[in-house]
Parts: structure tokens; C-alpha cells; sequence
């Protein structure tokens, strides 16, 4: 019987970013680790190998589907409401201890977090979105630049049949692969997980990969926002959070940024979970810093208005939500204050058409997806 190791070795195609160096080994652009592969190496995220000099990336199978509101991406300022037909593939370019999406990201690193792949093509994935009313096709639940060209055969066509495309990711790009990704991907969601290049280096990673990404997503024109996980003795200090929301706010005043409560997941169940007072506390630290637009996350009904998207101008409520669920849209067809006409920055759909689903949900039985024989 194949590993799956072995298995997804065979599910992949020729890549397209990367480099042949002089002395023949390859240097791959599809994260920040920018990795050097001789003959047979395969790369920090371990999907991408060099193969007799060809650069083989993953293709053609999904880790997994699911649909989930849009807010729980979180997208706050793009399409309020709408259902996004999520999808990721196996591995990433990082190891955090506290990864929620670990029987995916880490599936070729813990022999524990095996998700069964499933045979897919891109005609498949759009198809089921559309049957399924979803409004967005969202590349998640792993690192998604590690498979960008996987990701760009999907949303192509995705696009061409007029559905909204979007990434969640950890940021840790290139400028190769963001202008790789320009002409396809409409949204992309950064987890900021600190402003401390140590603890960037803890989960196998640098910073200034991450804010050269956000840097460079802001000024291409891809819709931005930015998450923060807040880990109780890791990332929360106030100095820490004041320099994190200085930079946002440096890039962008405009950008929305969520703060969520961390609990105990995977390999990191020591830290207390996240309250409330924290998260309040870190949104006040946010708006010192200049940010408009910020919101809690995880805590339904218990961090105030900080679900709520308010004008950056004159601070009326123009969408209502608890958790998920939206209680209230008053944002104008072209994307306006109907209080005071200010402009909202956001990917605003022409009228609010109701929410599919407030809760997320796996595709039905109707899905032609099958699984992959190790």
C-alpha cells in the first residue's frame, strides 16, 4: 500500500513558479521560504519537489470541501451574507502548534492528522459551487500558496462563470506569486500571527515575508483583511499589539482588521482561552493605532459592537451580525452610508440577497468528488 506521501507525489503536474538556478537546482516563488531544491529535494511545504529538474506541484485533488458563510472566512467587507464554496488541498509552509485546520495543513508531517484526498477538477468544484447557490469559491484549510497553481486552474474557471474568488492564508508569499495570482483571486484574507519575528520563527517562519505581502496586496488592488489570532502570553502584549496595528493602519486605515479568541487546540492547550476584556482591549489598542474598521471574533454576542460594520465616517451601523448570521444591511447599491453617503471601503454586491446559511455545511450527497486509494 502507497503512503500518502507517495500518493500525492503521483497527483501533481509540472509547476510554473520557479527559477533554474546555475548550478541546476530549482528555486521555487510559491511561499517566502523561496526554497533551493537539487534533484530529488522536496520543499519546507512538503508538496512541491524538484523531479529531473521539473518543479511537480500538487494537482488535481481536494483535502477536503466545505460551504461556509463568508464571515467565517472572515470577510466582513465583501459580499455580506454570501456563501463561499471553501476547498483546500494537504500541507503547509508552516508548523504552528496551534493550527485548527491541522488534519490538512500537517498531514504530511503528523502521521495522526490524515485527511483522505479526494479526486477533483476544476470543472467539478465550480459546478458544485454553483448548484449549491455559493456566491464565492474560497482556496483554504491549508497554506493555498503552496498550490496557487492548482488554485488557479480552479478560479479560472471560477471566474469565467462569474463567481467571486478568494484566498485564506498565512501571507507568507513572494512577489513572484502574487503576480502570479493578480488576474484571478478578487479576496485575500492575511493571518497576521505577530509582530515578533521570534515567535514568526517558532511556527517555522519569518515576519518580513508577511508584511511584504501585505505591503504588496494592498498597493495590487486585492481585497484585504487581516485576522489576529490573540494567544494569552504569546502575541497580546499591549507593545506588541501597538506596533501590529501601527503597521495595518500605516498600510491602510481601511483595512479591516479581526481580532479572535484563541482556545486550546492541536499541540498548544496550555494558554488560557481568550475572554472578552482581552479582545476589547486589543481593539482599543487598534483604534489608538488609526484602524476603522475592527472586529472580535469567535466570542458571538460577547465583545459588544465589535461584529458590526459601522461607517468610517459618521459611525452608523450598516451591518448588523451575530457570529455568522447577519441582522441588518443598510449598505447602498454602490456601496455607501445611506446616513452620511461616505464610501465603505469593500466588495459590496449591488443589493443584500439574504443569507444562505449562517452556519457552515458539507457539500450534499449529489457531489461527483471520490476518494484516492493509498
Amino acid at each position: 500500500m502507497s503512503t500518502l506521501a507517495e500518493l500525492l507525489a503521483r497527483e501533481t503536474r509540472d509547476g510554473e513558479l520557479y527559477d533554474t538556478l546555475p548550478d541546476g537546482r530549482l528555486r521555487c516563488y510559491a511561499c517566502g521560504h523561496c526554497c533551493p531544491l537539487p534533484d530529488g529535494a522536496i520543499g519546507v511545504c512538503k508538496v512541491r519537489f524538484n523531479d529531473g529538474g521539473r518543479l511537480r506541484v500538487p494537482w488535481g485533488y481536494v483535502g477536503g470541501v466545505q460551504c461556509d458563510p463568508i464571515e467565517k472566512k472572515p470577510f466582513f467587507h465583501a459580499h455580506p451574507g454570501a456563501l463561499a464554496y471553501s476547498f483546500g488541498m494537504l500541507g503547509c509552509d508552516l508548523h504552528c502548534a496551534y493550527c485548527q485546520n491541522w488534519v490538512t495543513s500537517q498531514a504530511l508531517r503528523d502521521s495522526a492528522a490524515i485527511a483522505p484526498p479526494l479526486g477533483a477538477a476544476p470543472e467539478q468544484l465550480v459546478s458544485d459551487a454553483l448548484r449549491l447557490g455559493a456566491r464565492v469559491l474560497v482556496s483554504t484549510y491549508n497554506e493555498p500558496l503552496i498550490t496557487s497553481e492548482w488554485a488557479v486552474a480552479v478560479f479560472k474557471e471560477a471566474k469565467a462563470a462569474g463567481l467571486t474568488t478568494g484566498y485564506v492564508s498565512n501571507g507568507n508569499g513572494t512577489p513572484e506569486v502574487l503576480e502570479y495570482l493578480r488576474p484571478w483571486v478578487d479576496l485575500y484574507k492575511v493571518d497576521l500571527k505577530s509582530f515578533d519575528d521570534r515567535h514568526y520563527r517558532q511556527l517555522g517562519g519569518r515576519l518580513e515575508p508577511v508584511l511584504d505581502t501585505i505591503r504588496r496586496l494592498q498597493a495590487m488592488g486585492f481585497w484585504l483583511e487581516i485576522v489576529t489570532l490573540l494567544i494569552p502570553g504569546f502575541n497580546d502584549s499591549p507593545d506588541e499589539l501597538t506596533r501590529l496595528t501601527s503597521f495595518v493602519a500605516g498600510v491602510s486605515p481601511d483595512i479591516p482588521w479581526h481580532v479572535t479568541a484563541f482556545h486550546g487546540d492541536y499541540k498548544m492547550n496550555e494558554p488560557e482561552s481568550t475572554t472578552a476584556e482581552m479582545l476589547l482591549a486589543a481593539a482599543d489598542i487598534g483604534r489608538q493605532s488609526g484602524l476603522r474598521h475592527i472586529y472580535a471574533g469567535n466570542l458571538p454576542g460577547q465583545a459588544g459592537d465589535l461584529e458590526d460594520t459601522r461607517c468610517g465616517t459618521c459611525g452608523d451601523t450598516l451591518v448588523a451580525r451575530y457570529g455568522y448570521h447577519i441582522r441588518s444591511y443598510r449598505i447602498t447599491a454602490d456601496g455607501r452610508c445611506p446616513a452620511c453617503g461616505h464610501a465603505v471601503p469593500g466588495r459590496w454586491s449591488a443589493a443584500f440577497d439574504g443569507q444562505v446559511t449562517s452556519r457552515p455545511f458539507i457539500p450534499g450527497s449529489r457531489s461527483r468528488l471520490s476518494m484516492l486509494r493509498l
